[in-house]
């Protein structure tokens, strides 16, 4: 039982770590772009992405299932119910909160970082790369939080992955099907593996906050 648990978190945090690099790559820059200059078009984006953040995961997994399928515009890749189709689903899930919650934490340094730069002669991206700089600890933590809500998905690792053995099983599924089958042993220690893993994630948030 012990392999097959170490295999499952394994997986998941490989699966979960992947989707959060993914989502953080082009989640910061977005919310620098949308945090750079104040506009009346960048506050309405903004809105929609706070807004998204509360999606049902559901509903990403039931759409992307959909483009993904034999039948939908990218079947042909071929990469629905792998590790690649979880990675692609739980990166969109958590782009929206990491967009949201980078762009608040831009938005403060901002206010204290970017007229000071600009002030004493540096160029608007010279002004951005200091802003960003000031930023990193507090982004980290972001990223972080990020990384959270992806390892504790369910919606989208069981539509996309299909909860497969040895492919694309991870901790959530596997609790939902040891749950369902009656085996409580192993749903267990799944949970609290992935209890553990989220409250070290939330210790190390609270630390790098701290010295942000």
């Amino acid at each position: 039982m012990w392999q097959e648990v170490a295999e499952v978190v394994a997986r998941s945090l490989l699966i979960s770590g992947t989707a959060t690099m993914l989502a953080a790559f082009w989640s910061i820059p977005v919310a620098m772009i949308l945090t750079a200059k104040e506009s009346e078009f960048r506050r309405v984006l903004l809105d929609l992405t706070n807004t998204l953040v509360a999606i049902p995961t559901v509903l990403v997994g039931l759409v992307l299932y959909l483009l993904l399928s034999r039948s939908g515009p990218l079947g042909f890749l071929g990469i629905l119910y792998t590790p690649t189709s979880i990675v692609i689903g739980e990166a969109v899930l958590i782009t929206p909160l990491i967009v949201s919650l980078s762009a608040s934490v831009l938005r403060e340094t901002r206010a204290g970082i970017w007229e000071m730069a600009v002030s004493i002669g540096a160029t608007e991206r010279q002004a951005l790369v200091t802003m960003v700089t000031e930023s990193l600890p507090r982004l980290m933590s972001v990223i972080l939080i990020g990384f959270n809500r992806a390892i504790g998905e369910l919606g989208v690792a069981l539509m996309l992955g299909g909860n497969i053995k040895g492919l694309t099983r991870v901790m959530t599924t596997a609790i939902a099907l040891e749950v369902s089958k009656g085996e409580f042993e192993f749903a267990l220690a799944l949970g609290g593996v992935l209890l553990f893993v989220t409250f070290l994630v939330t210790a190390i948030v609270r630390k790098v906050g701290k010295t942000a």
